[in-house]
């Protein structure tokens, strides 16, 4: 193949900055929330997409000059083969599932990067704005419209005997907290983990249920926090 002019290699080179900058923009928003896939993943997965773009259009050609494949054979591989890293952003606790946001979000980033490498800024600019609105405002929208969602508090809690759930449950009965889902694992001889999803009145602080369950005799606290999508 000869070699590609100077003026098409800054063209290449642009388009690969844009998809860069509008890939980090997407994870930025992802890390400001403490999710796991964050700047750089998103940048990579649209450097990425843009590079196999780019790839496709300018340099899968005959020695004559004429194209002997179909550019969007390898864009169409990106769209499946960005679907197993989005698996494993999915994450399975007990009885719920984390990480489907963050998975459509890099998804969707896949096609900023197709977009800036095939040239479409404004498609790409247009495509990066909509994945943050989604991903931040969108919430500020659905609960100004009166959408609520049950505000749930998660915690993992370790025992050494399973008669301990039964006491955490009244314990947090007693509180008025719900108890949403319930998972259990035994992790060593007489050691088990508890993963509870309670769904508490509106108001209760962490610390009140906390305080609720640690008040369970052979009942540590290991880790609490709000499930995160």
């Amino acid at each position: 193949m000869p070699p590609i002019d100077l003026g098409v290699q800054l063209d290449i080179s642009f388009r690969l900055l844009v998809a860069s900058v509008l890939g980090a923009a997407i994870g930025l928003e992802r890390e400001l929330h403490a999710h796991p896939a964050g700047m750089r993943t998103h940048l990579l997965v649209s450097l990425g997409s843009a590079a196999f773009t780019v790839l496709s259009i300018f340099f899968f050609h005959a020695p004559d000059g004429a194209i002997s494949t179909d550019p969007s054979r390898i864009a169409a591989q990106i769209v499946s083969g960005i679907g197993f890293l989005g698996a494993g952003a999915i994450l399975k606790y007990g009885t719920s599932v984390r990480g489907l946001t963050t998975a459509a979000s890099l998804w969707a980033t896949a096609g900023v990067g197709m977009a800036a490498g095939a040239g479409a800024w404004f498609v790409a600019v247009v495509t990066t704005v909509l994945i943050v609105f989604s991903l931040g405002p969108l919430n500020w929208v659905i609960s100004r419209f009166g959408v609520r969602r049950d505000h749930l508090f998660r915690l993992r809690v370790a025992t050494g005997r399973l008669e301990a759930l039964g006491e955490i449950s009244r314990s947090l009965t007693g509180a008025t907290i719900e108890i949403a889902g319930v998972n259990t694992q035994r992790v060593g001889k007489g050691r088990y983990e508890i993963e509870l999803d309670l769904r508490p009145p509106s108001g209760t602080k962490l610390e009140t249920i906390i305080a609720a369950v640690s008040s369970v005799h052979d009942v540590e606290v290991l880790e609490s926090g709000a499930p995160t999508e």
